[in-house]
Protein backbone atom coordinates (compact mmCIF):
# COMPACT_ATOMS: atom_id res chain seq x y z
CA UNK A 1 0.00 0.00 0.00
CA UNK A 2 1.76 3.45 -0.89
CA UNK A 3 2.55 5.82 1.92
CA UNK A 4 -0.46 8.79 2.53
CA UNK A 5 1.73 11.95 2.46
CA UNK A 6 0.20 15.75 3.17
CA UNK A 7 1.43 17.91 -0.18
CA UNK A 8 0.47 21.67 -0.41
CA UNK A 9 -2.23 21.56 -3.51
CA UNK A 10 -2.26 25.05 -3.39
CA UNK A 11 -1.70 28.49 -2.17
CA UNK A 12 -2.50 32.04 -1.88
CA UNK A 13 -0.80 35.36 -0.07
CA UNK A 14 -2.33 38.73 0.83
CA UNK A 15 -0.51 42.25 2.32
CA UNK A 16 -2.86 45.21 3.07
CA UNK A 17 -2.46 48.16 0.47
CA UNK A 18 -1.08 50.69 2.82
CA UNK A 19 3.28 50.60 3.14
CA UNK A 20 4.62 51.93 5.74
CA UNK A 21 8.40 52.45 4.55
CA UNK A 22 11.66 53.30 6.31
CA UNK A 23 11.45 57.13 5.35
CA UNK A 24 7.92 57.33 7.39
CA UNK A 25 9.39 55.59 10.00
CA UNK A 26 11.74 58.27 10.27
CA UNK A 27 9.13 61.16 11.04
CA UNK A 28 8.21 58.85 13.90
CA UNK A 29 11.04 57.26 15.87
CA UNK A 30 14.54 58.17 15.98
CA UNK A 31 16.04 55.95 13.30
CA UNK A 32 16.62 56.11 9.52
CA UNK A 33 16.93 54.15 6.74
CA UNK A 34 20.62 53.37 6.28
CA UNK A 35 20.21 51.93 10.00
CA UNK A 36 16.64 49.49 9.59
CA UNK A 37 18.25 48.19 5.87
CA UNK A 38 22.35 47.17 7.17
CA UNK A 39 20.35 45.73 10.27
CA UNK A 40 17.70 44.11 9.06
CA UNK A 41 16.93 43.68 5.37
CA UNK A 42 13.76 45.33 5.65
CA UNK A 43 12.59 48.44 3.41
CA UNK A 44 8.78 48.61 4.24
CA UNK A 45 6.21 47.17 5.24
CA UNK A 46 2.48 46.49 4.86
CA UNK A 47 -0.15 47.99 7.48
CA UNK A 48 -3.85 47.22 7.69
CA UNK A 49 -6.09 49.35 8.74
CA UNK A 50 -8.42 50.13 12.02
CA UNK A 51 -10.90 48.40 12.44
CA UNK A 52 -10.09 45.18 10.87
CA UNK A 53 -8.44 41.92 11.97
CA UNK A 54 -6.14 38.73 10.76
CA UNK A 55 -9.49 37.43 9.69
CA UNK A 56 -9.77 39.91 6.85
CA UNK A 57 -6.26 39.33 5.61
CA UNK A 58 -6.87 35.55 6.03
CA UNK A 59 -10.14 35.52 3.55
CA UNK A 60 -8.21 37.24 0.97
CA UNK A 61 -5.85 34.85 1.12
CA UNK A 62 -7.98 31.89 0.71
CA UNK A 63 -9.60 34.10 -2.02
CA UNK A 64 -6.16 34.09 -4.08
CA UNK A 65 -5.80 30.22 -2.59
CA UNK A 66 -9.03 29.22 -3.97
CA UNK A 67 -8.14 30.67 -7.21
CA UNK A 68 -5.30 28.61 -7.45
CA UNK A 69 -6.93 25.35 -6.31
CA UNK A 70 -11.04 26.07 -7.11
CA UNK A 71 -12.40 24.25 -4.07
CA UNK A 72 -16.16 23.87 -2.49
CA UNK A 73 -16.16 25.04 0.70
CA UNK A 74 -18.12 22.26 1.66
CA UNK A 75 -15.11 19.86 1.02
CA UNK A 76 -12.92 21.44 3.59
CA UNK A 77 -12.55 18.99 6.82
CA UNK A 78 -10.49 21.24 9.30
CA UNK A 79 -8.96 24.90 9.11
CA UNK A 80 -5.84 25.39 11.30
CA UNK A 81 -5.35 29.33 11.67
CA UNK A 82 -1.69 30.33 13.05
CA UNK A 83 -1.77 33.34 14.55
CA UNK A 84 -0.70 35.55 17.34
CA UNK A 85 -2.96 38.16 16.97
CA UNK A 86 -6.48 36.94 16.67
CA UNK A 87 -9.65 38.81 15.84
CA UNK A 88 -10.52 37.92 19.66
CA UNK A 89 -9.37 35.88 22.33
CA UNK A 90 -12.29 33.73 21.43
CA UNK A 91 -14.28 32.55 19.51
CA UNK A 92 -11.14 31.02 17.54
CA UNK A 93 -10.00 33.14 14.17
CA UNK A 94 -10.25 30.10 12.55
CA UNK A 95 -14.04 29.34 13.26
CA UNK A 96 -14.73 32.79 11.85
CA UNK A 97 -12.77 32.33 8.97
CA UNK A 98 -14.88 28.96 8.39
CA UNK A 99 -17.99 30.87 8.78
CA UNK A 100 -16.80 33.63 5.91
CA UNK A 101 -16.34 30.79 3.38
CA UNK A 102 -19.49 28.55 3.90
CA UNK A 103 -16.96 25.66 5.52
CA UNK A 104 -19.93 24.19 7.75
CA UNK A 105 -18.39 20.55 7.57
CA UNK A 106 -15.15 22.06 9.14
CA UNK A 107 -14.05 22.06 12.61
CA UNK A 108 -11.27 24.21 13.42
CA UNK A 109 -8.91 25.79 15.93
CA UNK A 110 -6.43 28.62 16.34
CA UNK A 111 -2.68 27.24 16.98
CA UNK A 112 0.09 30.15 18.95
CA UNK A 113 3.52 29.30 18.42
CA UNK A 114 4.34 33.25 17.71
CA UNK A 115 6.72 33.19 14.68
CA UNK A 116 7.21 29.48 14.02
CA UNK A 117 3.16 28.72 14.09
CA UNK A 118 2.77 28.37 10.19
CA UNK A 119 5.78 25.23 11.08
CA UNK A 120 3.67 23.88 13.52
CA UNK A 121 0.35 24.11 11.85
CA UNK A 122 2.07 22.64 8.99
CA UNK A 123 3.26 19.62 11.07
CA UNK A 124 -0.21 19.50 12.66
CA UNK A 125 -2.16 19.28 9.93
CA UNK A 126 0.38 17.14 7.76
CA UNK A 127 -0.12 14.28 10.69
CA UNK A 128 -3.76 14.64 10.41
CA UNK A 129 -3.27 14.27 6.74
CA UNK A 130 -1.28 11.04 7.22
CA UNK A 131 -3.98 9.41 9.48
CA UNK A 132 -6.62 9.00 6.38
CA UNK A 133 -9.24 10.59 8.38
CA UNK A 134 -9.05 13.89 6.61
CA UNK A 135 -8.22 14.40 3.09
CA UNK A 136 -8.71 18.84 2.82
CA UNK A 137 -7.19 20.90 5.40
CA UNK A 138 -6.89 24.19 4.83
CA UNK A 139 -4.05 25.72 6.79
CA UNK A 140 -3.81 29.55 7.27
CA UNK A 141 -0.93 31.85 8.90
CA UNK A 142 -2.21 35.32 9.54
CA UNK A 143 -0.98 38.12 11.47
CA UNK A 144 -2.03 41.78 12.45
CA UNK A 145 1.28 42.72 14.21
CA UNK A 146 0.43 46.46 13.82
CA UNK A 147 -1.96 46.38 16.48
CA UNK A 148 0.83 44.85 19.04
CA UNK A 149 3.42 47.39 18.23
CA UNK A 150 4.40 50.66 19.47
CA UNK A 151 5.58 53.13 17.24
CA UNK A 152 7.20 55.28 19.82
CA UNK A 153 9.69 52.07 20.18
CA UNK A 154 12.21 52.00 17.14
CA UNK A 155 13.85 48.49 18.37
CA UNK A 156 10.28 46.61 17.72
CA UNK A 157 8.23 48.93 14.98
CA UNK A 158 10.57 49.40 12.28
CA UNK A 159 10.62 45.30 12.50
CA UNK A 160 6.87 44.26 11.84
CA UNK A 161 4.25 44.02 9.20
CA UNK A 162 0.74 42.70 8.53
CA UNK A 163 0.02 39.84 6.27
CA UNK A 164 -1.48 36.87 5.72
CA UNK A 165 -1.26 33.17 3.58
CA UNK A 166 -2.99 30.11 3.20
CA UNK A 167 -2.43 26.69 1.60
CA UNK A 168 -4.44 23.43 1.27
CA UNK A 169 -3.03 20.37 2.53
CA UNK A 170 -4.41 16.82 0.69
CA UNK A 171 -3.16 13.22 0.51
CA UNK A 172 -0.55 12.27 -1.56
CA UNK A 173 0.84 8.66 -2.56
CA UNK A 174 3.07 10.33 -5.44
CA UNK A 175 6.36 10.63 -3.13
CA UNK A 176 6.02 14.22 -2.80
CA UNK A 177 4.62 16.29 0.34
CA UNK A 178 5.48 16.39 3.89
CA UNK A 179 8.56 13.94 4.73
CA UNK A 180 9.93 14.91 8.20
CA UNK A 181 9.94 17.81 10.63
CA UNK A 182 12.73 18.55 13.68
CA UNK A 183 10.23 21.31 15.78
CA UNK A 184 11.75 22.22 19.50
CA UNK A 185 10.64 25.22 22.01
CA UNK A 186 12.29 26.76 25.44
CA UNK A 187 10.11 28.62 27.94
CA UNK A 188 13.00 29.88 28.95
CA UNK A 189 12.97 32.35 26.24
CA UNK A 190 9.87 33.96 27.34
CA UNK A 191 11.51 36.93 29.21
CA UNK A 192 13.10 38.04 25.99
CA UNK A 193 10.17 38.04 24.02
CA UNK A 194 6.74 38.46 25.02
CA UNK A 195 3.87 40.88 25.53
CA UNK A 196 3.06 41.32 29.25
CA UNK A 197 -0.39 41.87 29.01
CA UNK A 198 -3.58 40.57 27.72
CA UNK A 199 -3.94 37.45 29.31
CA UNK A 200 -4.68 35.77 32.91
CA UNK A 201 -2.14 37.40 34.55
CA UNK A 202 -2.21 40.20 33.30
CA UNK A 203 -5.77 41.04 32.02
CA UNK A 204 -6.65 44.35 30.69
CA UNK A 205 -6.81 47.12 33.42
CA UNK A 206 -6.24 50.95 33.26
CA UNK A 207 -2.64 49.92 34.71
CA UNK A 208 -1.55 47.45 31.76
CA UNK A 209 -2.46 50.04 29.41
CA UNK A 210 -0.93 52.94 31.00
CA UNK A 211 2.13 51.16 31.50
CA UNK A 212 1.78 50.16 27.91
CA UNK A 213 1.84 45.97 28.12
CA UNK A 214 -0.23 45.18 25.52
CA UNK A 215 3.00 45.57 22.82
CA UNK A 216 5.76 43.70 21.77
CA UNK A 217 8.61 43.47 24.31
CA UNK A 218 12.04 42.02 23.06
CA UNK A 219 15.56 42.10 24.30
CA UNK A 220 16.79 42.10 20.27
CA UNK A 221 20.50 41.03 21.08
CA UNK A 222 19.71 37.49 22.83
CA UNK A 223 16.62 37.02 20.56
CA UNK A 224 19.43 37.18 17.50
CA UNK A 225 21.50 35.51 19.06
CA UNK A 226 19.37 32.53 20.02
CA UNK A 227 17.46 32.86 16.59
CA UNK A 228 20.75 32.50 14.57
CA UNK A 229 21.99 29.27 16.54
CA UNK A 230 18.44 27.51 16.49
CA UNK A 231 17.24 27.84 13.07
CA UNK A 232 20.73 26.81 11.67
CA UNK A 233 20.82 23.88 14.00
CA UNK A 234 17.29 22.66 13.02
CA UNK A 235 18.37 22.68 8.96
CA UNK A 236 21.21 20.88 9.52
CA UNK A 237 19.44 18.23 11.79
CA UNK A 238 16.90 17.52 9.26
CA UNK A 239 19.11 17.76 6.36
CA UNK A 240 21.25 15.30 8.36
CA UNK A 241 18.39 12.99 9.27
CA UNK A 242 17.58 12.42 5.51
CA UNK A 243 20.92 12.46 3.91
CA UNK A 244 20.26 15.92 1.74
CA UNK A 245 23.31 17.74 0.43
CA UNK A 246 23.35 21.64 -0.13
CA UNK A 247 22.71 20.33 -3.81
CA UNK A 248 19.51 18.28 -3.16
CA UNK A 249 17.54 21.33 -1.82
CA UNK A 250 15.69 23.22 -4.40
CA UNK A 251 14.95 26.08 -2.06
CA UNK A 252 15.44 27.32 1.81
CA UNK A 253 11.74 28.89 2.82
CA UNK A 254 13.19 30.61 5.98
CA UNK A 255 11.37 32.66 8.74
CA UNK A 256 11.23 36.61 7.65
CA UNK A 257 12.40 38.17 10.84
CA UNK A 258 16.21 39.44 10.16
CA UNK A 259 18.13 39.18 6.58
CA UNK A 260 21.07 38.62 8.93
CA UNK A 261 19.58 35.60 10.58
CA UNK A 262 18.25 34.48 7.41
CA UNK A 263 21.83 34.30 5.79
CA UNK A 264 23.51 32.61 8.86
CA UNK A 265 20.87 29.99 8.33
CA UNK A 266 21.92 29.49 4.90
CA UNK A 267 25.67 29.86 4.93
CA UNK A 268 25.34 27.28 7.62
CA UNK A 269 23.46 24.98 5.59
CA UNK A 270 25.92 26.07 2.25
CA UNK A 271 23.21 26.94 0.36
CA UNK A 272 23.84 30.51 -1.85
CA UNK A 273 21.50 33.43 -1.96
CA UNK A 274 19.76 32.04 -5.09
CA UNK A 275 18.37 29.22 -3.16
CA UNK A 276 17.31 30.91 -0.43
CA UNK A 277 13.18 32.77 -0.56
CA UNK A 278 13.19 36.35 0.47
CA UNK A 279 10.79 39.12 0.40
CA UNK A 280 11.83 40.53 4.11
CA UNK A 281 13.01 43.80 2.60
CA UNK A 282 8.85 44.12 1.04
CA UNK A 283 7.26 42.62 3.85
CA UNK A 284 8.92 42.69 7.01
CA UNK A 285 8.30 40.28 10.15
CA UNK A 286 4.57 39.52 9.07
CA UNK A 287 5.09 36.72 12.01
CA UNK A 288 2.81 33.43 10.76
CA UNK A 289 2.49 34.85 7.42
CA UNK A 290 6.48 34.95 6.09
CA UNK A 291 6.46 31.32 5.27
CA UNK A 292 3.18 30.92 3.13
CA UNK A 293 3.99 34.49 1.84
CA UNK A 294 7.12 33.16 0.77
CA UNK A 295 5.37 30.69 -1.71
CA UNK A 296 3.17 32.97 -2.88
CA UNK A 297 5.76 34.69 -4.20
CA UNK A 298 7.99 31.71 -5.42
CA UNK A 299 5.41 29.75 -6.73
CA UNK A 300 5.77 30.18 -10.45
CA UNK A 301 9.85 29.20 -9.76
CA UNK A 302 8.79 25.67 -7.72
CA UNK A 303 8.66 22.83 -9.78
CA UNK A 304 7.04 19.36 -9.02
CA UNK A 305 9.48 17.53 -6.66
CA UNK A 306 11.33 20.38 -5.43
CA UNK A 307 13.06 19.81 -2.05
CA UNK A 308 12.13 23.00 0.08
CA UNK A 309 13.39 23.26 3.59
CA UNK A 310 10.89 25.61 5.63
CA UNK A 311 12.78 26.96 9.06
CA UNK A 312 11.57 29.60 11.78
CA UNK A 313 12.31 30.59 14.98
CA UNK A 314 9.79 32.14 17.34
CA UNK A 315 9.37 33.86 20.77
CA UNK A 316 8.47 31.51 23.53
CA UNK A 317 11.29 30.62 22.49
CA UNK A 318 10.03 28.26 19.49
CA UNK A 319 11.82 26.63 16.24
CA UNK A 320 12.24 24.07 14.12
CA UNK A 321 12.18 22.97 10.23
CA UNK A 322 10.13 20.81 8.01
CA UNK A 323 11.02 18.90 4.95
CA UNK A 324 9.05 19.11 1.76
CA UNK A 325 8.35 18.01 -1.44
CA UNK A 326 7.03 20.04 -3.86
CA UNK A 327 3.89 18.68 -5.59
CA UNK A 328 2.40 21.27 -7.67
CA UNK A 329 2.91 20.92 -11.20
CA UNK A 330 4.37 24.27 -12.86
Amino acid sequence: MATIRASITGVGGYVPEHILTNKDLERMVDTNDEWIVTRTGIRERHILEKGKGSSHMALQAIERLMAMRPTNPLEIDAIICCTTTPDYIFPATANLIGAAIGATNAFGFDLQAACSGFLYGLTVGAQMIESGRYKKILLVGADKMSSIINYEDRTTCIIFGDGAGAVFLEPDTSGNGFIDAYLRSDGNGAEYLHMKGGGSVRPASIETVTNKEHYVYQEGAIVFKFAVTKMAEAVETIMRNNHLRAEDIAFLVPHQANKRIIDATAERAGLPPEKVMLNIDRYGNTTNATLPLCLWDYRHQLKKGDNLIFAAFGGGFTWGAVYLKWAIEV
